[in-house]
């Protein structure tokens, strides 16, 4: 399973009236579960900043994560940014790999 960090910026009628966002974030998560249950969520943050939200997943394969972007994409509130992430030791152990 890879690590993904997919960073959501929500429009500005998404937060019109703040008291809808947890009912918007409910709708999301359970279709997410319904649609994808090989993803595993770890972990979400609303941030200040340039984006409204950092969310972080566990997915089987790029596929399946581009799945959960669209996703959260098709409720017309918000535009989103996924990276994969690797962890350190991971990281290391493939630094360890390259030859100079």
């Amino acid at each position: 399973m890879g690590t993904y960090v997919m960073l959501t910026r929500l429009s500005p009628e998404a937060v019109a009236r703040p008291q809808s966002l947890t009912e918007l974030n409910e709708q999301v998560e359970s279709r997410i579960k319904k649609e994808c249950p090989e993803v595993k969520w770890i972990a979400n943050y609303a941030v200040l900043g340039g984006v409204d939200y950092i969310d972080f997943f566990e997915a089987p394969d790029a596929d399946s994560a581009t799945k959960v972007a669209l996703i959260v994409r098709s409720f017309g509130h918000a535009t989103t940014e996924t990276w994969i992430a690797t962890p350190w030791d991971r990281f290391v152990n493939l630094v360890s790999t390259i030859k100079t």
